[in-house]
């Protein structure tokens, strides 16, 4: 695990010094098929260091990465998971609140994940049964015991526009039960922020594992829960988290299963 996670540091690393190069200066900003799913050159130019590092260092192993896809040895019991640069929306509008995310999974369960937030100079790090750090120095979840008491994050899928599973209902239920919800737009940095305390919990829907692996073994190293929506096992390939200190868990999960859909939101079209 050590030896692996060393390598996913480098790996997030040289990515993230690439990105920076490309921060307020883009050459072309282009939408993947959905509203808001962006796609630029530096997302392309940070999963190919990514890829790079990781095939020189381990060529037997499978790659999942969000841009290129599926390559290498997928029947691998070892596969990487990438998000070049998740918060791609953030990073094209010049809002310092994207990262690198970088997860191993060894038989589909996340061991390690390195997130790294270049413009912060944050550089999260964790492995199973080897604790979670930032920037070198241990982390752990917070002790806020109460919904009154805590601040949340959440996120809006790219489809909310077209399904009442939209997160927005929960938003503003949530909002009325806490200190406040916050919308980051990143949700490694989202899970990064729950593992070391400055966030009391997190929910999400319409997420990929390359999303969410790294997020996962950083807040179950710092000492909080990842589970589903209704306190089940937590399976990525789900797309639905919710994390949180330990200590909240049970009052979100119970909370988000009172809650209704604001179908009367929805947009009729791309506006």
């Amino acid at each position: 695990m050590q030896e692996f996670l060393a390598i996913a540091t480098e790996a997030a690393l040289a990515a993230g010094e690439r990105l920076q190069t490309y921060y307020g200066q883009l050459a072309s900003i282009q939408e993947k098929g959905r509203p808001g799913d962006l796609l630029t050159e530096a997302d392309q130019a940070s999963e190919a260091t990514v890829i790079e590092i990781l095939k020189r260092h381990y060529p037997e192993h499978g790659i999942l990465a969000e841009e290129s896809g599926p390559a290498g040895m997928m029947e691998s019991p070892y596969l990487w998971a990438i998000d070049p640069l998740d918060g791609t929306t953030n990073f094209a509008h010049g809002y310092p609140f994207y990262a690198v995310s970088i997860a191993l999974l060894v038989q589909g369960v996340p061991q390690v994940g390195v997130v790294f937030a270049p413009f912060m100079e944050e550089l999260f790090c964790a492995a199973k049964g080897l604790g979670a750090t930032c920037n070198g120095k241990p982390i752990q979840v917070s002790s806020t015991a109460t919904l009154r008491e805590s601040l949340l994050v959440t996120g809006f899928a790219y489809d909310r526009r077209e399904t009442p599973d939209n997160n927005y209902a929960e938003f503003c239920y949530f909002t009325h039960l806490t200190q406040g919800v916050r919308r980051g737009g990143s949700a490694s940095v989202d899970l990064a922020y729950v593992a070391c305390g400055r966030l009391d919990g997190y929910w999400e829907r319409g997420l990929s594992p390359w999303d969410l692996a790294a997020g996962v073994v950083l807040v179950e190293e710092a000492g909080g829960q990842v589970t589903a929506y209704d306190g089940s096992p937590f399976v990525l390939q789900s797309g639905r988290i919710l994390a949180s200190n330990g200590r909240l868990h049970q009052a979100m999960s119970a909370e988000l299963q009172r809650v209704q859909p604001l179908t009367g939101w929805l947009a009729p079209a791309v506006l």
